[in-house]
């Protein structure tokens, strides 16, 4: 999990099992920087109040937090892991 400038925007790329997802970076909560969290199978939380949310889906597993995070469209080619923002 590793968080990247894209178009932009801040957004998170975690790699689970060898599949890629990609969600905002920043928690919908108060604006926390999710890859600075801990990631659990497909579970991000926010490091600075625990909200948690999926990864594949941006929804919201866990509170404080209560609006999903943006989901972002993930393609691999080759070596290159590319995000539509």
């Amino acid at each position: 999990m590793k968080s990247y400038p894209v178009g932009g925007k801040d957004i998170l790329i975690a790699n689970v099992n060898g599949n890629y997802y990609s969600i905002d970076n920043r928690c919908t909560h108060i604006g926390g920087p999710l890859a600075r969290g801990k990631l659990a199978g497909y579970v991000v939380e926010c490091p600075l109040h625990g909200s948690q949310f999926d990864v594949r889906t941006g929804t919201v597993v866990r509170s404080p937090a209560e609006s999903p995070e943006p989901r972002h469209e993930v393609k691999v080619e080759g070596s290159e892991v590319l995000v539509r923002v």
